[in-house]
């Protein structure tokens, strides 16, 4: 009995790290917006050759979420200490959150832009991306189910999709993005 359910609980376990890479080997549709500098940024065109991560949020609630990366993200991936320190990230990454007005959201466009900006640390405004568009053009690409949680991305260097992962922060989930960037580490 217990060699069963030691296979069952494998076979749940292969089943569920499937389904959470169920999108990787797509590539990121074509996705346009600015910044919070107001800057054009066109993915993947953009991507420049390096690793990116990307945070997609199609709801208020879901922001609410998504802002729980933002400080362990930027430490994690964008922080250089000055002097150098032994501890200090070194990753050549691309790091993106961008907030999606698609539907009835798009007039809140503008609103939402400027609160973001006069209230987010001016260090991140050029990691935050704004869509103004439809949502069809990405949930069947990017297979996300609902609009109340975000959505994490990793993208090879050609804009694959090689990791995905959804809600809030936690280390756990940070290690899983880390292993997937790995390659990008001292670059």
């Amino acid at each position: 009995m217990k060699l069963k359910l030691k296979h069952l609980l494998l076979v749940s376990s292969l089943l569920t790290s499937v389904a959470s890479f169920s999108q990787a080997g797509q590539i990121l549709p074509m996705l346009e917006g600015e910044n919070l500098e107001r800057e054009p940024i066109l993915l993947p065109d953009d991507l420049a050759g390096k690793y990116t991560i990307l945070g997609l949020a199609f709801s208020k609630k879901s922001e609410k979420a998504l802002n729980t990366w933002f400080q362990p993200s930027y430490n994690q991936f964008l922080y250089r200490p000055e002097g150098g320190s032994l501890f200090a990230g070194n990753y050549d990454v691309k790091l993106y959150f961008i907030p999606m007005f698609t539907g009835v959201k798009r007039p809140a466009y503008e609103k939402v832009m400027k609160k973001m900006t006069d209230g987010l640390d001016p260090k991140l405004h050029p990691h935050v991306l704004f869509y103004q568009g439809h949502m069809k053009d990405y949930k069947k690409v990017l297979n996300f189910d609902g609009n109340d949680i975000p959505y994490f991305y990793v993208l090879d260097p050609f804009g694959q999709i090689i990791y995905t992962t959804s809600g809030f922060y936690s280390d756990a989930k940070m290690q899983e993005i880390v292993d997937a960037v790995e390659p990008a580490w001292g670059n």
